[in-house]
């Protein structure tokens, strides 16, 4: 329980604190939500106060006068769980409760009862990536068990059976849907099987009570979509298996922490210092913008008004005459690396983290600027980056980028995403997407982003992907009379886009219902207006005639 503050008067606001802080919402009027207080500093004989709204993304982080902040809610720390201190030194992380669970624990473990139950809970907590709340310690016992995680996945829409595994599914025959003897004898046992996070689109399987055993006997993702025609609105068949790598939603639940490429899983090692934005302004060409996160750049350059940045080398300096110097002497006009790709004023150009180590380790701490779920790694020796420029009379100015792995045994086929703030919402985050899947196409494989993903990020790919599957539905023909066919496989190898996502899409946009025995996707009215509309609006197209670029077979490389 946090204590209130009765005399608001005489009470000192201390980092950890709570209270509602005045800020404009999108409609500009004026509201009230609950921030904690991160750092306290004075300026000018005036107190500042670094306040992160709670359950609000960390970008609307800011500093606040005391006129801001409601003092007569003021709700002080919990003393057994402070907040971490700047310097990291005792008080940021309670030590004695853990120790305290660690001895209590192995005073318990030589009971079997208690191992077993131990067992059970270490089962189910297996899903779930979040780190245990800080002092608190998850029992385990002394032997190691084996255990199998739960398969994180996007079900399908309330009226469609579970589906099997993808392993299963891509082996199994086709049967006849009458044959399907795992039908739910109610919608309401269906729904027993999922757990809707907050957003509604991701779910998370829940094993099925012990004693109901189903066959999976449905047909893979080869089984062929009958598209049926109803005047205007479309439907299919199609048997779907779960996605197993797809994270259709920011849930934060990865199935395990990567120790390769640039996702961070665990944020339990966050302090005070990487929660806060430590630099000010930054000056990239013809553009001033906002930092949203923390990006480790010097210390001596984040207590600077504005850091000035070479548009073309990303080179970081102090000052505008140090800038005006540094263009005396650079030579670039456009990022180092192969042009791949140019058609009108778009161009992409692929850069190697090892030949342009510089470059690439400045690119890296400008993203991070805009990226809060991403860790920057000065080791950019495993990484290419390709970054989108838009040409004019006095160079090649950077719009955005997306970096890979050389080689990824995951099939992902970006690791970072990012448009630059000023060219936000004009089209070319789905332009990098679709590059992305071009490279894909060209490689041969099929390719899904890293997770997890940002809330933008999320947004831009779904987006894509929902557009990308519907194109090619829509343009399906019948064939001797009969219906248009086409199958999940086919749609994955038209697109590159993972089957895992086209799937979680699909169950995404909600067309997948159950229909005589068959899963149907239907397209109705509403989804193929919308659908037009938004291709209408969507006028920056990648043309692979353009696309001059020749795959490397890196694993074949001694040293990259």
């Amino acid at each position: 329980m946090t204590k209130m503050a009765d005399n608001s008067s005489s009470v000192e606001i201390v980092e950890g604190c709570r209270l509602p802080v005045l800020r404009k919402n999108q409609e500009h009027e004026d509201e009230w939500p609950l921030a904690e207080i991160l750092s306290v500093k004075e300026v000018s004989g005036r107190k500042l106060y670094y306040v992160h709204y709670i359950d609000f993304n960390k970008r609307l982080d800011e500093w606040v006068t005391t006129d801001r902040l409601d003092m007569k809610k003021l709700q002080f720390p919990k003393k057994e769980a402070k907040t971490p201190t700047k310097n990291g030194l005792s008080g940021s992380r309670p030590s004695s409760p853990e120790r305290e669970v660690v001895s209590e624990r192995r005073e318990t473990d030589t009971d079997p009862a208690l191992q077993k139950k131990q067992r059970k809970s270490l089962d189910l907590n297996l899903p779930s990536a979040t780190p245990p709340s800080r002092g608190k310690t998850l029992p385990t016992p002394k032997r190691k068990v084996e255990t199998v995680p739960l398969v994180t996945q996007v079900p399908p829409a309330p009226p469609v059976p579970s589906l099997p595994s993808s392993a299963e599914a891509s082996q199994a025959a086709v049967f006849p849907a009458v044959r399907e003897t795992t039908t739910f004898k109610s919608r309401e046992d269906h729904e027993q099987l999922s757990s809707l996070t907050t957003n509604g689109t991701a779910r998370r399987l829940i094993p099925a009570p012990p004693g109901r055993k189903r066959k999976a006997n449905c047909g893979g993702p080869d089984e062929m979509i009958k598209v049926l025609q109803y005047n205007k609105p479309q439907s299919a068949a199609v048997f779907l298996p779960p996605p197993e790598d797809s994270q259709d939603s920011s849930d934060g639940i990865p199935s395990a922490p990567r120790m390769t490429g640039s996702l961070v899983s665990d944020r339990s090692h966050d302090d005070i210092v990487t929660r806060m934005k430590n630099i000010e302004c930054i000056e990239l060409g013809r553009h001033r913008l906002k930092p949203w996160y923390f990006s480790p750049y010097p210390q001596e350059l984040t207590t600077l008004p504005i850091l000035y940045l070479c548009e073309f080398c990303l080179k970081y300096l102090k000052s505008l005459k140090c800038l005006q110097r540094h263009l005396t002497k650079c030579n670039l006009r456009h990022p180092p690396g192969n042009e791949i790709y140019r058609k009108g004023t778009i161009s992409f150009f692929e850069i190697d983290g090892r030949k342009n180590k510089n470059y690439s380790q400045n690119l890296c701490l400008l993203a991070k600027c805009f990226l809060d779920h991403k860790t920057l790694y000065y080791d950019t020796d495993p990484f290419l980056f390709y970054v989108m420029t838009e040409y004019d009379s006095k160079g090649f100015h950077i719009v955005g980028y997306f970096s890979k792995e050389k080689e990824s045994t995951e099939d992902y086929n970006v690791a970072c995403i990012l448009t630059l703030p000023p060219y936000q919402r004009r089209g070319y985050g789905k332009l990098l997407i679709e590059f992305s899947y071009e490279l894909s196409k060209v490689e041969g494989k099929t390719g899904t982003p890293e997770k997890p993903l940002s809330d933008l990020g999320l947004l831009s790919y779904r987006s894509y992907w929902s557009q990308t599957i519907l194109e090619i539905l829509m343009d399906l023909k019948p064939e001797n009379g009969e219906r248009p066919q086409i199958t999940i496989n086919e749609i994955s190898e038209i697109t590159s886009v993972k089957k895992e996502d086209v799937i979680s899409t699909l169950q995404y946009l909600n067309l997948i219902n159950y229909y005589k025995g068959q899963y149907i996707l239907t397209l109705s009215e509403d989804i193929v207006d919308g659908h037009e509309k938004a291709m209408q609006k969507r006028h920056l197209r990648i043309d692979p005639k353009c696309l001059h670029f020749t795959p490397k077979d890196w694993s074949k490389r001694g040293k990259w």
